[in-house]
């Protein structure tokens, strides 16, 4: 289902040439799409604050100060590096943070695992049908199926067809589409069978370490690295906060460039991360709103794991319209010609969108 709607998203960004706000807007009212793009920004924002503060507090563990002093550098650091590098060098940079990922991975081999178990479970999960278990299915939806990886993926589809001077939309040069379709397809199946990967090991991790052994109302990032390292040794607590840095360092970027690729498509801006700041002033002005205001989050009295985990509830709620939009974007023939959604994409895209609105509904419901 992942696939098939990134897929999509590259699709509609490779195909017009044009970011996905600036496909929905000729499809939807301008009320609409702002309204999405709107919500799109709020639920990044506390993102960026809860990952970046998230990052102090595992430097605060590792080198020992402050948790809002590493914030606030971690806040600077990701501003200045997305503003002063060029998009074709600092693409390379997220490309090799994306292995910090695999720090979840490591950890699992650092402790004692009942793979048979894990396989059952797996396959045959059980869960209380209760508002707060859908609430967290919400939630891992939300962080999984996320509206900014749209809005990323068809903006860097449209970043590397304007730096490739032989590249153009393939509506316009059709020549073209075999390859890239085919390059979009492999890519997006390689890119996500990883973020699933992860995403596994990720509550792996947690179910034989901390939930296993009653830790299960973790409020801090704190809590969680101190409750890991008597259970799991030294080395899991090292790759826990590494991994907490490098995702995060990968994250705030991407969450702060799709919220300001949406505003800047929906408003007519100048947009894209290869120019210069003086040559698309409003475009990094949102960047920095958005990494300026997760600091704020950063500061007031809600712990970062609780931001993280509202604002995937926040993106699993506001993803269905979104995905709503997508997939009528990337059906219509309009604006598609004839590299509409194959079959297969519109069958698991909308399978993927039928799943997730039944889901927040009957969150609600049940709360």
């Amino acid at each position: 289902m992942m696939v098939a709607v990134q897929s999509i998203s590259a699709r509609i960004g490779r195909v017009t040439g044009k970011g996905l706000a600036s496909n929905m807007l000729a499809v939807f009212p301008r009320p609409v799409v702002q309204a999405l793009v709107g919500l799109l920004f709020i639920a990044n924002t506390i993102n960026i604050g809860a990952d970046v503060s998230a990052m102090g507090a595992a430097a605060g563990m590792l080198a020992g100060g402050g948790r809002h002093m590493f914030t606030v550098v971690f806040a600077l650091l990701s501003l200045l590096a997305v503003v002063l590098i060029p998009y074709h060098r600092y693409v390379s940079v997220l490309k090799w943070l994306t292995f910090s990922l695999f720090a979840y991975v490591g950890i699992v081999f650092t402790v004692h695992i009942d793979w048979a178990a894990v396989a059952l479970g797996a396959v045959l999960p059980k869960f209380d049908k209760t508002g707060d278990m859908l609430t967290l299915i919400v939630a891992i939806f939300g962080t999984t199926i996320s509206p900014y990886l749209f809005f990323w993926q068809s903006a860097q589809e449209v970043e590397e067809q304007e730096a490739d001077p032989d590249a153009g939309p393939l509506l316009a040069n059709p020549q073209q589409a075999s390859r890239e379709l085919n390059r979009i397809g492999w890519e997006t199946w390689l890119g996500m069978g990883a973020s699933n990967l992860v995403a596994f090991f990720i509550m792996l991790t947690t179910a034989v370490t901390l939930n296993a052994h009653g830790h299960t109302d973790i409020q801090s990032t704190e809590q969680a690295a101190e409750a890991l390292k008597p259970i799991a040794g030294q080395a899991a607590f090292l790759l826990f906060s590494l991994g907490i840095i490098g995702t995060g360092l990968l994250a705030v970027p991407v969450l702060a460039g799709s919220s300001a690729y949406a505003a800047g498509e929906v408003f007519g801006w100048t947009t894209g991360l290869e120019r210069k700041p003086g040559e698309a002033r409003a475009f990094y002005a949102v960047i920095c709103a958005a990494i300026v205001l997760g600091i704020a989050v950063d500061l007031s009295p809600l712990d970062p794991i609780k931001a993280l985990f509202w604002s995937a509830v926040l993106n699993g709620v506001i993803v269905v319209p979104i995905m709503i939009a997508l997939m009528i974007v990337g059906s219509n023939k309009k604006q598609m010609g004839e590299y509409t959604a194959t079959s297969g994409q519109r069958i698991f895209g909308w399978g993927a969108t039928a799943m997730m609105t039944v889901a927040a509904v009957a969150m609600f419901v049940l709360m």
